[in-house]
């Protein structure tokens, strides 16, 4: 029997779990990338870069392929770019919701009670 589709999916998001990958999709959602432009693109370590791209390559979300010389990166599933496109929109309405709860949890304002102590007269 094979995987459910659940363990399926939750291994893909797995896959996604992490920034650089993140980035590197959208990036390559616009256009192929060579190496060198998503170092450009994304702050880290062509070493760490290198990681990334190779577990993207591993699940099949991103192939290599040589031009003139460069290594140059592409999308294998177009439908990767909605994907990152619902993303957005999902944070978009979890972030409207989070602004209504906010402001529904602001504290009113009470009238202020002033609760400084008189100093008491004495004999001068």
């Amino acid at each position: 029997m094979g995987v459910p589709l659940y363990e399926a999916k939750a291994d893909l998001f797995r896959t996604l779990a992490h920034p650089a990958r993140i980035r590197v999709l959208e990036l390559l959602s616009d256009r192929d990338h060579a190496v060198h432009e998503l170092l450009a693109e994304i702050p880290m370590e062509p070493s760490s870069l290198s990681q990334q791209l190779a577990v993207l390559r591993r699940v099949g979300l991103v192939r290599q392929h040589r031009v003139r010389g460069e290594v140059v990166y592409s999308i294998v599933v177009p439908q990767t770019r909605e994907l990152l496109a619902a993303a957005r929109l999902v944070l978009r309405e979890l972030l409207a919701d989070q602004a209504e709860l906010e402001q529904a949890l602001q504290p009113v304002l009470a009238p202020r009670v002033d609760t400084r102590v008189e100093p008491e007269e004495g004999p001068s």
